[in-house]
């Protein structure tokens, strides 16, 4: 189904805090399309694009901006992959699923891609989003339990230019609906639980062509100067609280960088930025920025990403 055959429909805005009561109306203008893994056969998911009742970008919108960069710069091929971190909570929304009524489980350690009832939960639920967007279309290429129990992690990607943002909110949507029918509540808190225990972040791959070609490290090198020169504005462009929500996960412990420091390395998990060994060994490929938090809005740090690295903004 091609968006483009879809009409333009409007919403209540006021009921979202997205316009008043008086001026309601929001339009919505179709701009990709997927398979309905619920009701299946000729049935679609539609991500749409928010507009004003005058028709122009409405503030919330934060794909159209994105989607004009990814043009200019569609020449450089840019691909992503976001690895998407999450932790599921029973139906109060409050206690983590799984875990002990009163108390803690075990300190961290054996639940990383782990097997076995006694330190993985919620397996059915990952199962059945995976298959679920398979079923759509959805570019998702992996899960695994994380390191902090009833914490998972799904891979999408790669998907080039705008793609990444559109694949990924569907997802989301797609992975919070199947909680339903669990009771579960998914969260994408960045640090849902306090204490020694790891946060969650929305790890995102990245290269242009000149980087996936023979001596692409020299161009990810050059990325990566640049990035380091943006390092606040990326973070105030990596949660949707400008910065807020990544203090209490990026503090230089559990795999992270300090929000303050710019650092990168080659296989350094704790680091801004990491260069997989593999790349720095072959001299091309791409690079991972650890930076972004779990809630983050893809389209606003894929846009920042490209403007920074693509756009010399």
């Amino acid at each position: 189904m091609n968006p483009d055959d879809l009409p333009v429909w409007n919403f209540d805005g006021s009921s979202t805090g997205q316009s008043l009561g008086e001026n309601s109306d929001i339009y919505i203008k179709p701009v990709a399309c997927f398979r309905d893994p619920f009701r299946r056969g000729e049935n679609i998911l539609v991500m749409c694009e928010t507009l004003d009742h005058e028709g122009n970008v409405h503030p919330t919108n934060k794909r159209r901006s994105c989607y004009e960069n990814m043009e200019k710069c569609k020449d450089l091929h840019p691909w992503f992959g976001i690895e998407q971190e999450y932790t599921m909570f029973d139906y109060t929304g409050r206690h983590p699923y799984g875990w002990p009524a009163n108390g803690y489980p075990g300190p961290q350690g054996p639940y990383y891609c782990a097997v076995g009832s006694n330190r993985v939960k919620g397996r059915k639920i990952v199962e059945a989003h995976y298959r679920a967007c398979l079923y759509a279309g959805i570019k998702i290429a992996g899960s695994n339990a994380e390191v902090m129990p009833s914490q998972w992690e799904y891979q999408v990607g790669p998907c080039e230019g705008i793609e990444m943002g559109d694949h990924l909110w569907v997802s989301r949507w797609i992975l919070q609906r199947i909680a339903e029918e669990f009771n579960v509540v998914i969260s994408f808190d960045p640090k849902p639980i306090p204490g020694d225990w790891n946060g969650a972040g929305c790890h995102t791959n990245i290269s242009t062509l000149p980087m996936r070609e023979e001596g692409g490290l020299e161009h990810i090198y050059e990325a990566i100067k640049l990035m380091g020169e943006k390092h606040v504005e990326h973070i105030m462009d990596y949660d949707p609280t400008g910065g807020e929500d990544n203090k209490r996960r990026l503090t230089g412990l559990h795999e992270t960088a300090s929000i303050d420091k710019f650092n990168y390395g080659v296989a350094h998990r704790g680091a801004s930025i990491r260069i997989p060994r593999q790349v720095a060994a072959d001299g091309f490929g791409y690079f991972e920025d650890r930076r972004p938090s779990s809630n983050a809005d893809p389209y606003v740090v894929t846009d920042r990403i490209i403007r920074t690295i693509c756009l010399s903004e």
